[in-house]
């Protein structure tokens, strides 16, 4: 496994997880919790494949599926001894969190760029696929999106793609832009949570 690999696997765990525990707060039965769990960890896969044309990645393998499928079953687990709410502002849980963000924003930006789209698109895609499981998710929980009202977080997603383009622009190779990208992500994520960081509401 290279690191893009490892990095989607603890972002797809951690999302499951996510997912799968704003379901149980919001007393969702275990079918509810399963799919909210799967949704929140694909979802932004699933829509940024078909976007550019392509079977997602979550119907061609049982790799992505696995790993969501092991955070489901964490959450459950968790849920039944610890307090959502709790977990989900946990720091245990908000480092994975970061670095799913930071590996699915640089997917993102790889696959726009791989598929020919414009910079905008290339920003676009690696936003989509950072932030649009969680999205969804508070969309089927009759919720405004996390990422619309509160914290510094679709932001950095959408930073990681602006950085990815700029490097591509300057010449350096797509791995190494992609890798760029990740690292601002998960720095600005962490520094963003450490900072308690909001963008100014009118």
């Amino acid at each position: 496994m290279n690191v893009f690999d490892v990095m989607n696997a603890v972002g797809l765990v951690a999302f499951a997880i996510v997912g799968s525990l704003k379901a149980s707060d919001a007393d969702l039965d275990i079918l509810g919790i399963a799919v909210l769990g799967f949704l929140t960890a694909l979802g932004g896969g699933i829509t940024r494949d078909v976007l550019v044309g392509r079977t997602p990645a979550a119907f061609s393998g049982s790799g992505d599926v696995m790993w969501a499928f092991v955070g489901v079953l964490l959450a459950l687990a968790l849920a039944v001894v610890v307090d959502e709410r709790g977990l989900l502002d946990s720091p245990a849980l908000l480092v994975p969190d970061a670095v799913g963000l930071a590996a699915f924003a640089a997917m993102g930006a790889l696959v726009g760029a791989s598929a020919g789209v414009s910079s905008f698109g290339v920003v676009v895609l690696a936003t989509l696929t950072g932030v649009g499981g969680g999205t969804i998710s508070d969309v089927l929980l009759d919720r405004v999106p996390f990422v619309l009202t509160e914290d510094f977080y679709a932001s950095c997603a959408l930073i990681g793609g602006v950085v990815f383009v700029l490097a591509v622009d300057a010449g350096v190779g797509r791995r190494t832009a992609a890798l760029a990208c990740a690292g601002v992500v998960f720095g600005l994520r962490v520094v963003a949570v450490h900072r308690e960081w909001r963008l100014p509401q009118l």
